[in-house]
């Protein structure tokens, strides 16, 4: 018999005895799988259903899309010979109730005739939205979000004002197929409205910001890439964005890869975490087979021979608890999926996807590897001698090279495989190295802590004096000590808590606190020229409002850069949104508000020359340039090329009026143009503007500061929220190592509490004891937990995004608090257990 078929045979029979030691093995390793496979499998049914869906989504097969005005004649000809075409212009304005008091600022949409050209619209009730739409007694028809008849107590029937225009409430809108291919961030409902009806609200006026959306319906048999291409040829300077179906969406396909990929590595920090327990559990099992191991040895079984037998039941453990962790991850998309419906205009085509569970079955057996390398090859090596010693003198060293080295080959593979798997590699390759500094942080945080206990109770720093607190410092550096892996494990779950408190909350300080003193009541939309003036002094003549400012504005997108194409000219793909679309543009003879200038100089106040351009510091990160530099910029079909005067910083957290581009005067003067504006306004004043710039300037949205605020507040809750539920998942794993830590500990517990008893120690002795080191144990690892936590928000904070600071001292506390409570609690069951134990037994087999 080979030394590997009798290894496996004496696997076999090991096993049979039970998997008594190992429930937080498996435990830990189906946590981390089921977590990965199950957001894999999400993750995969999202984008299959984004990609089957293509057409709904996108209204089309193409979809072209420009701002101002509506493709010309002779486009709109050249489309209609490719198929079907439906044309759709799109807006925010105000919406109004009859009695001109309640009002909302809606996201307005105007289709035509033959809207939808894929899926359908639902509206409650049933219904057809031609018919919804249509004139009827002089009065167009309106569909409306549900939100909105919440905000204006309006109902079906009910006649509603925008602008100029007003509409019948014809029914209410439950489904809008191509929602996801137009804004994705929405400040209001839906209001959808027929196409003709539009030219009755005085909306459309030279400057507005209206986004005129042309979808084609092309043949079965059309080459698709053949069609764009030759409509490219023939209108090269069309200002259209074009997109076809297989690339319905780029923001939502984009936000479920961001969203799998933090997902993931979330998932991997719980099996990374639960990889300590797994190395706890194959520690602990090796150390329960100490004698066995002992007299294998002493009747010849080589190390080679000790090291495959428990390698295999250590890898068929990994499998039973992959096995779990990948049924739980395929059951999970049920209850998941039904959690996104209607969160993401995209139905996730639930099933089982072998990809994902295969890479998750991947990530689980690499961790096992990981963890357990070491103390197999450790166990391989120790003499018989030695093992027999072990109870009361753990055995050290260190395994031979070719284990160390297959240890660190699985890890990097480990490592690796989280990259390569990535959509955004950079993120992960962030990962993997803070997750390394982390580890070794809180390596070297728990050596720190045994060094320290052992210091102080031998005296180092002056005798401790009272029995059961030389006891329990003693416990943190005894051999065999806990200390490690509650450190490490729980400690790695109560940093993320600390530094998301402390993340959100900064966020929520800025928001309610800083934002609103210095925020303006109101943002004014598509102010025409001559209304800037009635404007100025109808707002200013409410008693409250206050600090009206005015500044012209422009949209236009980058065409090239010192000459080359912009797509091409681009070096840091982080600030690739800049070419996603048409940016706000604006001119000033002198710096905006809150902006400093970080490099170059400001032109002077009468400057009249050449085409000079400020640029935001983003744009100059985005193309790795500065001043001197050159930009070609699109406005409305035409190309201005500027020289680049200075690149600046703003603080758009001010909530004043800045663009990421400002001209110098002298050369957009002429372009057709509209104007956006600010007022500050108290609570009681807000009311009076409101309703006279309605009752004056219909065609003027207005954003109120506070909705916008709320809206955003809201939403960073959802995702604070989120957040803190997936690091649960870590802390999750962090408590069940920390149970098995307590739990691999039993025995010796048992042993100590005997003893101490013996010695006529009382059980409130013996409790309090142990409760001191778990307590003790808990506060440390909140201390240090705390202080990462604490400096990487701030790291965060500073200098990615780039906030102000502030210390919150009640999220440390808080996380303080929560580490020893749960330490208390594993450590008070675990020592009651222990105390439970008769003494009898245990003094006649020692």
């Amino acid at each position: 018999m080979t030394d590997l078929s009798l290894a496996l045979r004496l696997a076999r029979r090991e096993l049979r005895t039970g998997l008594k030691g190992f429930w937080v093995f498996l435990a830990c390793l189906a946590l981390g799988v089921a977590a990965i496979a199950a957001v894999q499998s999400v993750s995969s049914g999202l984008l299959d259903g984004l990609a089957s869906d293509g057409r709904s989504i996108l209204g089309g097969d193409v979809a072209l899309r420009q701002l101002y005005n509506p493709p010309a004649d002779e486009q709109m000809a050249a489309l209609k010979t490719g198929g079907r075409v439906s044309t759709s212009a799109e807006m925010r304005a105000m919406a109004r109730a009859d009695d001109d008091v309640r009002s909302s600022l809606v996201e307005l949409k105007a289709v035509d005739d033959v809207y939808p050209l894929y899926g359908a619209v639902t509206l409650e009730g049933g219904g057809n939205l031609r018919d919804a739409l249509a004139q009827k007694d002089g009065r167009w028809g309106a569909v409306v979000e549900a939100s909105l008849v919440d905000r204006l107590g309006i109902k079906p029937g009910d006649t509603i004002h925008v602008g100029e225009g007003a509409y019948r409430v014809a029914a209410v809108l439950d489904r809008e197929p191509d929602r996801a291919s137009s804004n994705a961030f929405s400040l209001g409902p839906r209001l959808l409205v027929a196409l003709p009806s539009l030219a009755n609200t005085g909306l459309l006026q030279p400057g507005s910001l209206t986004w005129w959306s042309t979808k084609v319906a092309l043949p079965p048999d059309t080459d698709l890439k053949a069609w764009q291409e030759g409509l490219r040829a023939r209108f090269p300077d069309a200002p259209w964005r074009m997109r076809d179906y297989t690339n319905a969406s780029p923001q939502i396909e984009r936000f479920i890869d961001r969203m799998t990929l933090f997902l993931t590595l979330v998932g991997l920090t719980a099996l990374l975490v639960g990889g300590v327990g797994v190395g706890n559990a194959v520690r602990s099992h090796l150390d329960s087979r100490a004698r066995t191991i002992a007299m294998m040895k002493c009747i010849g079984a080589p190390g080679a021979l000790v090291f495959q037998l428990y390698l295999a039941q250590i890898l068929a453990l990994a499998l039973l608890g992959i096995v779990i962790g990948l049924a739980l991850g395929a059951v999970a998309p049920l209850a998941l999926g039904r959690l996104l419906d209607g969160v993401l205009p995209v139905s996730a085509h639930i099933g089982v996807y072998p990809g994902a569970l295969a890479l998750a079955a991947l990530y689980g057996v690499l961790t096992a590897l990981t963890f357990s390398l070491w103390p197999l090859g450790r166990a391989r090596e120790v003499p018989a001698g030695a093992l027999f010693r072990d109870v009361i003198a753990p055995a050290g060293g260190r395994p031979r090279t070719p284990y160390t080295v297959a240890m660190i080959v699985s890890a990097l593979a480990l490592a690796g495989l989280a990259v390569l798997t990535a959509h955004n590699k950079i993120f992960a390759l962030w990962f993997v190295g803070g997750s390394i500094a982390t580890f070794l942080a809180f390596r070297a945080a728990a050596a720190l802590v045994t060094w320290g206990a052992a210091r102080v109770g031998q005296g180092g720093l002056g005798r401790v004096r009272r029995p059961g607190l030389r006891l329990a410092l003693a416990n943190l550096h005894r051999p065999g000590n806990p200390t490690a892996a509650v450190v490490l494990s729980l400690g790695l779950g109560l940093t993320v808590l600390v530094a998301i408190a402390l993340i959100q909350g900064n966020f929520s300080r800025r928001v309610s606190e800083t934002i609103p003193q210095d925020a303006p009541a109101f943002f004014f939309v598509d102010i025409q020229r001559d209304q800037f003036d009635p404007l100025r002094d109808l707002v200013t003549a409410v008693p409250g409002a206050s600090a009206f400012e005015a500044v012209p504005s422009l949209r236009g997108r980058i065409e090239r850069v010192n000459g080359e194409d912009a797509e091409k000219a681009l070096v840091n793909p982080e600030q690739a949104w800049i070419l996603a679309g048409d940016r706000g543009i604006t001119y000033s003879a002198t710096l905006p508000k809150h902006s400093t200038v970080t490099a170059g100089s400001w032109w002077p106040t009468d400057y009249a020359g050449p085409p000079l351009i400020s640029i935001h510091q983003s744009v100059a990160e985005a193309f790795g340039i500065g001043p001197g530099a050159t930009m070609t910029v699109n406005i409305l079909g035409r190309s201005f090329d500027a020289k680049v005067a200075n690149v600046r910083s703003a603080d758009f957290s001010s909530m004043a009026i800045n663009f990421t581009m400002v001209f110098a005067p002298g050369t957009l003067e002429g372009a057709p143009q509209t104007w956006v504006a600010t007022v500050r306004a108290t609570p009681d004043a807000e009311t009076q503007v409101q309703r006279a710039v309605l009752q004056r300037f219909p065609n003027i949205t207005m954003v109120r500061v506070k909705d916008a605020l709320d809206t955003v507040a809201e939403m960073l809750g959802h995702i604070g929220t989120a957040v803190r539920i997936v690091a649960g998942i870590t802390l999750a794993a962090g408590t069940l190592v920390l149970a098995g830590a307590v739990a691999a500990g039993h025995r010796r517990r048992v042993y100590d509490a005997v003893v101490l008893k013996v010695l006529g120690a009382t059980r409130g002795d013996v409790l309090r004891a142990f409760l001191l080191e778990y307590g003790l144990l808990g506060l440390l690892t909140a201390v240090i937990a705390g202080i990462i936590g604490t400096l990487t928000a701030w790291a965060v904070l500073k200098f990615l995004m780039h906030w102000e600071w502030s210390f919150l001292p009640s999220a440390v506390v808080t996380t303080a608090l929560l580490s020893t409570a749960i330490t208390l609690a594993f450590g008070f069951y675990g020592t009651w257990r222990a105390l439970g134990q008769p003494s009898a037994p245990l003094l006649r087999n020692e």
